[in-house]
């Protein structure tokens, strides 16, 4: 196909924070798990599909196909839509006390 120009399963993007591989990163509506660590300003290749274990709120109690929102303030996953960007689905159940998720993130 002529206009295709990638799969869009890893996008270089410039990083506007330090970031550590591994850690979800937004950027606009753009969100994915940093391939490695980048500098501010450097090239920051972001991971957008596939299944993460991601630090959640220990007090979600999260089940098997749950949305999955990012905090951006704190990079931690929630159950709380509200002030918060939709990234992907449970695969795992996550109770109360828990401290991490497994996430299939949307792409």
């Amino acid at each position: 196909m002529k206009n295709f120009v990638q799969a869009g399963e890893n996008i270089t993007v410039t990083a506007t924070a330090a970031a550590t591989s591994g850690e979800g990163v937004k950027v606009g509506e753009l969100f994915g798990i940093a391939a490695g660590d980048a500098a501010i300003g450097g090239d920051l290749d972001l991971v957008t599909v596939g299944v993460f274990e991601m630090p959640k709120v220990s007090t979600d109690d999260m089940a098997v196909g749950d949305a999955v929102y990012f905090r951006t303030a704190d990079g931690l996953v929630t159950k709380t839509a509200s002030g918060n960007t939709k990234v992907g689905i449970a695969v795992i159940t996550a109770g109360n006390p828990s401290g991490a998720v497994n996430v299939r993130l949307n792409g």
